[in-house]
């Protein structure tokens, strides 16, 4: 059953082309005006940051190529307007768990976008000469890990914005809340700047966050920069914060129903 709402949203996702081919354009600009404006202070002094700048590269070009998996702000509009508009109560007439399903199509609309615009990008920076260019992973088991806790990362995205979508439930309007949440995670899940460029005392606490899990364990241990028992530890964290937001989902939506209104015909 929700292998087939996953179907049907991913299919529909697959119809717009021209969004996909716009976002492609703009990712290739965005991630080589990145790398220019990296380039530029490590020719100052490359031993002072804290990644390889090659790591960085590939870091820069996984976030651009899967932009669609693992930030925060592509939230899915038609569940926002299916529960501030009233047409929750014929979701609630499917004898289907609603948490469950909204969370398959939640994906299903991240993968769509993503399968669309992912392998042309990834082909662009391995295409690029060095420094530029994105590299392979730091070896077998760094491209194992990597695919593991991508895996997890894009289920902590999802578990994240499924909080968001149940908010809807308790306040009048979404954008403030949206606005908020998409800011505040894009600094601190690494998407601005990774997040070993932080000061140490601010990178350790904010690692532990729940946001840590969502790029920036996966893209480090893909480059090599996050390896050995730390490695396996984030990705421990990766799990514990899935369960805890997967948990915090449910129940929210679970008490959302106890109390649900919805008036006119």
């Amino acid at each position: 059953m929700y292998l087939a709402f996953f179907k049907i949203k991913f299919l529909t996702g697959l119809q717009y082309r021209a969004a996909a081919a716009a976002g492609m354009v703009t990712q290739f600009v965005w991630g080589i005006m990145e790398l220019l404006l990296y380039k530029a202070f490590y020719e100052t002094d490359a031993g002072a940051f804290p990644m390889d700048f090659q790591a960085l590269t590939s870091y820069i070009w996984l976030q651009q190529a899967f932009l669609t998996l693992v930030f925060v702000w592509v939230f899915e509009e038609d569940i926002f307007q299916t529960i501030t508009g009233g047409g929750v109560v014929y979701e609630l007439c499917r004898p289907v768990d609603l948490y469950g399903m909204w969370y398959a199509r939640s994906i299903a609309n991240r993968l769509s976008m993503a399968v669309l615009r992912c392998i042309p990008v990834l082909v662009f920076a391995a295409l690029l000469k060095k420094p530029y260019g994105m590299g392979l992973p730091a070896g077998v088991g760094a491209a194992f890990w990597f695919l593991a806790s991508f895996v997890l990362a894009l289920f902590n995205v999802v578990a994240f914005t499924m909080l968001i979508y149940v908010s809807a439930f308790y306040t009048i309007q979404t954008a403030g809340i949206k606005i908020l949440a998409a800011g505040l995670v894009e600094f601190l899940s690494g998407a601005t700047i990774p997040l070993p460029f932080l000061p140490d005392g601010v990178r350790h606490a904010v690692e532990l966050l729940p946001f840590a899990s969502m790029q920036n364990i996966p893209f480090r241990v893909y480059g090599g920069d996050l390896a050995g028992e730390e490695m396996y530890l984030k990705i421990l964290l990766q799990l514990f914060w899935l369960v805890i937001m997967v948990g915090a989902g449910r129940l929210l939506t679970k008490k959302a129903m106890r109390r649900i209104v919805v008036q006119g015909g």
